[in-house]
């Protein structure tokens, strides 16, 4: 893992998407923490979601710990009032959000009802667009934004279906930000992580046929764990990598070179 002591001392980050102890939300904060981030962090609506994500963020003594549906531009201003009121700052946006009705996972692309396109696509692509837009104004010294995206955004995998569509927009929507923000000195990018477990993957059919291919073709032998994506974050994250902007970086052992 990797360890540079310090190196987001005096920063402010926002962490969007931990579920779980799997989360990739999670271990990319376990990392900003390590080297001396000060993290607020979201969780879904629900008093059992708040319970999840307490017992596992607790440690981290965070300041601002609050609900957000991403789908309500109220719960997005009330998370951005809360770190302005806290901090006057904010310096780091982990966005690791995506949801899609579980009937439009399973059925065929082709079957994707016009709701269902909908609600995936406004939770798991345009949230980075509305998250961007009330960040900026708290990134008066520039900052960093990266959200978290896969394969499936560029080639077919089968059982990802309409993910694959609003992965495939997130990974524009980075582009777009990423000129749009640049001016202010805030750097917009994403990893496309390799299929790891998480809450959001057992929602996927097939997804124990997408790991074991993956690590029978990439270049490694083998899949990617929580831990390299999270090294893969503090550099996006830091100024480690400060010339870079708009990118989408694979993380994944090498799988995406592969052609057969």
């Amino acid at each position: 893992m990797l360890t540079t002591m310090g190196l987001f001392s005096g920063k402010v980050g926002l962490i969007m998407g931990v579920a779980n102890d799997r989360s990739i939300a999670w271990a990319i904060a376990e990392a900003l923490h390590r080297e001396g981030a000060e993290l607020a962090y979201t969780h879904l609506p629900g008093p059992s979601n708040e319970r999840r994500v307490r017992r596992l963020v607790e440690a981290h003594q965070p300041k601002v710990f609050l609900p957000c549906d991403v789908q309500s531009d109220d719960d997005i201003a009330n998370v951005f009032s809360a770190i302005e009121d806290q901090y006057g700052q904010l310096d780091l946006v982990v966005h690791a959000v995506a949801f899609a009705p579980p009937a439009e996972l399973r059925n065929p692309y082709v079957e994707t009802t016009r709701q269902g396109w909908h609600v995936a696509m406004d939770i798991s692509a345009y949230s980075l667009v509305a998250v961007s837009r009330a960040a900026r104004g708290l990134m008066e010294s520039g900052g960093s934004i990266l959200t978290i995206s896969y394969f499936g955004a560029e080639k077919v995998m089968p059982g990802y279906n309409v993910m694959g569509v609003c992965k495939a927009a997130l990974e524009h929507s980075v582009r777009y930000l990423a000129w749009d923000l640049g001016p202010k000195n805030i750097r917009v990018n994403a990893i496309s992580a390799g299929p790891v477990r998480t809450l959001s993957s057992a929602g996927i059919a097939g997804f124990d046929e997408m790991q074991r291919h993956a690590a029978h073709k990439s270049p490694l032998r083998r899949n990617v764990d929580l831990h390299e994506l999270a090294s893969t974050a503090v550099f996006l994250l830091s100024e480690m990598s400060s010339g870079i902007t708009g990118e989408i970086l694979h993380v994944d052992c090498g799988y995406n070179i592969v052609g057969l």
